[in-house]
């Protein structure tokens, strides 16, 4: 499903004297099968935005369409909507409540697929979802989600949005809190996630080295407003205005910058590897520059020689 947003704008507390416009007119297109970033500082109206993509926020101004459902419509089916368009919120484990870790699971699955009834079908469901985020279900199917380890809450708060195999999933700072092994490990089960049960992921992020190495396309949010959208390596390519938005940049641009001021400039996209690789390329380049001088004044030495030796 593809996501079109025209003209969209959002109020807070309209009519009062506490009113604060989050959205000021964002035209935005993100196709399916994409991996997209959404950046902003706080404030930018990226969260505001996001939470418009499932009805969590109703749409009062602009147009939004999410695959053939017009949120603009008063008879848009928003619950099977919801089946289709799963959110996860910032710190998931903190969306957890039931008793047991399949109840917990099982929520979603039994509130927005009324289709599914049959218990054993319902546990299925849930088997393969907790599977899929690399838990053990027998194992940890009757205990308390709230006995479990940080990470292994957080995987199960994503079962539990992803049991309804949504088309489109939505994650808000995912990896916030995280250590940089464990940032690693579900970037890495986002993509394995990504393609097989929802074909297109949308993360929102402060982590700039998140987007570059992750995302197909990213846009930027700043004041409501969509200032800038493309591929991350387009993007970063403009850090300094960035950085004049109150906005960080991936390490790699932040080298790339004072490579430049040195006169060394670097093609990049801004993805560790690559700029490693191009690092590297670059200083053998320069190795190489020292040594083919000297030999070139080896042979007009050489020459001289032979011209005075003729003479």
């Amino acid at each position: 499903m593809q996501i079109v947003a025209k003209g969209l704008t959002y109020t807070y507390n309209p009519k009062s004297p506490f009113a604060s416009q989050a959205l000021k007119g964002v035209d935005l297109t993100i196709n399916e099968g994409e991996f997209f970033g959404i950046i902003g500082h706080t404030g930018s109206g990226k969260s505001t935005f996001v939470q418009h993509l499932n009805a969590l926020l109703k749409l009062t101004g602009g147009s939004l369409k999410i695959g053939d459902y017009d949120l603009a419509d008063k008879k848009c089916k928003f619950l099977e909507l919801r089946s289709k368009v799963g959110m996860v919120f910032q710190y998931p484990e903190y969306q957890l409540f039931a008793d047991t870790v399949e109840k917990d699971v099982a929520f979603g699955l039994k509130n927005f697929r009324k289709d599914i009834k049959d218990e054993k079908e319902i546990a299925a469901a849930v088997k393969e979802a907790l599977e899929t985020v690399g838990l053990d279900y027998t194992a940890l199917k009757d205990r308390s989600p709230f006995e479990l380890s940080g990470g292994q809450k957080r995987r199960v708060a994503i079962a539990g949005v992803i049991v309804t195999k949504p088309e489109i999933l939505i994650l808000d700072e995912p990896a916030a809190g995280l250590d940089p092994l464990g940032k690693k490990e579900l970037m890495e089960l986002l993509h394995s996630i990504h393609g097989k049960w929802c074909k297109t992921v949308v993360i929102v992020s402060h982590d700039m080295d998140e987007i570059a190495e992750n995302c197909t396309r990213a846009a930027v949010f700043s004041e409501g407003k969509i200032v800038m959208e493309g591929r991350p390596c387009d993007v970063f390519a403009r850090a300094e205005e960035l950085l004049s938005l109150g906005l960080d940049v991936p390490v790699t641009a932040r080298c790339a910058m004072l490579l430049k001021e040195r006169g060394l400039e670097i093609d990049t996209d801004f993805t560790c590897d690559d700029f490693a690789d191009k690092v590297l390329a670059l200083y053998a380049e320069e190795r190489v520059k020292p040594a083919r001088g000297a030999e070139e004044r080896s042979a007009e030495e050489a020459a001289e020689k032979e011209g005075c030796d003729a003479q």
